[in-house]
């Protein structure tokens, strides 16, 4: 299937713990390669394995987090 980057619509981070956490939680997914949120444009970008992991657990695990995905 691939490497794919797709981008998240994230709210809810008001600071740099924010995304750390998000960072974190989602960077231990497996088949995750890349994560970078930002708090200024509220998206977080993950490049990942498509084989290993997909955009509804990449997303369940930001609002694991206690964001929301939109």
């Amino acid at each position: 299937m691939g490497i794919v980057t797709t981008n998240f619509k994230v709210e809810g981070m008001s600071c740099g713990h924010c995304t750390a956490s998000i960072e974190k939680a989602v960077g231990d997914l497996p088949g995750v390669l890349e994560v970078v949120a930002s708090l200024e444009d509220k998206t977080a970008t993950v490049v990942y394995e498509a084989d290993r992991t997909d955009v509804a657990a990449i997303a369940a695990t930001i609002i694991d987090q206690g964001f929301d995905v939109i």
